[in-house]
């Protein structure tokens, strides 16, 4: 069968689980060059078995982000498409997570994603061509309890990204935002202990508990929430001739964002606060 778009040269972050593994194999299958790039290695030996690339690279190191620009472009002599997926989530509340932690969770989110894409934009701006991919989440549209800095850096990301896509639309690269829903991924394990264990007897340990029965509920195994289906999205973009500024995917995400268009902020509260019983 032959290849629906032309082959790309792919970096994908955050390559070693979740949405950023699924991606870059569903890519690989699609027939493009993709390099993945991850902190663990060792976790990516499925992508290299199936014709793609690791790269080790922790987001937050401008060594580390340099020498694997300057690997691809010594490889392949272009970047066509960065897909910036590499972040994790802080939950506690504002009153006692550190600052180091928040700023922490800024420096993955944000920070690091946003060096790596000036690292990129360059050479994407002088071949007249390129597609960011920046992976956001609802959460970047709406809130829940204990989730603050996490939502900081999701909202931040949002704004970041259509002024870039505006900015950098005259010199022929696209941006877009994938806005995922409830995808079972290492997401709800890594920020949950972490959470329950800052709030224990406290004044919101009663919230902490109560965000981690909504968690169970939310992340319950589902074929809406896999991370192929954010996988299959991005490849859907790719291929697209004219992508989408945003593409909302996975369990409960277009109906999340529709209550908190339309919803007042006292019934969305409402609706947020329900998670907790």
């Amino acid at each position: 069968m032959a290849r629906q778009t032309p082959q790309k040269v792919i970096l994908i972050t955050g390559a070693s689980s979740g949405i950023g593994k699924e991606t870059a194999l569903t890519l690989i299958a699609d027939g493009h060059i993709v390099y993945g790039a991850a902190r663990r290695t060792e976790n990516m030996q499925d992508l290299i078995e199936a014709g793609g690339h690791a790269i080790g690279m922790d987001i937050t190191q401008d060594s580390q982000i340099k020498n694997a620009v300057d690997r691809i472009l010594s490889e392949q002599n272009r970047i066509d498409i960065l897909v910036n997926n590499a972040g994790y989530a802080v939950y506690g509340a504002v009153e006692q997570v550190s600052l180091d932690d928040a700023r922490r969770q800024f420096e993955v989110n944000l920070f690091g994603l946003a060096a790596l894409t000036q690292k990129i934009l360059p050479h994407m701006r002088e071949r007249g061509s390129g597609y960011i991919i920046n992976i956001s989440s609802i959460g970047g549209k709406v809130y829940t309890p204990l989730g603050a800095w996490y939502h900081a850096t999701k909202h931040a990301l949002e704004g970041w990204s259509d002024s870039l896509r505006v900015e950098t639309a005259g010199f022929g690269i696209n941006v877009s935002i994938i806005q995922p829903g409830a995808i079972q991924t290492e997401f709800s394990d890594v920020m949950e202990e972490p959470m329950l264990a800052l709030s224990k007897n406290g004044p919101y340990d009663t919230i902490a508990k109560g965000v981690a029965r909504g968690n169970k509920t939310y992340y319950n195994d589902a074929p809406s929430n896999s991370p192929k289906v954010i996988a299959r999205v991005i490849s859907k973009a790719i291929k697209s001739k004219t992508p989408k500024p945003r593409y909302a995917a996975g369990k409960m995400a277009k109906l999340t964002l529709f209550m908190r268009r339309w919803l007042s902020d006292k019934a969305f509260d409402k609706a947020v606060l329900q998670m907790l019983k």
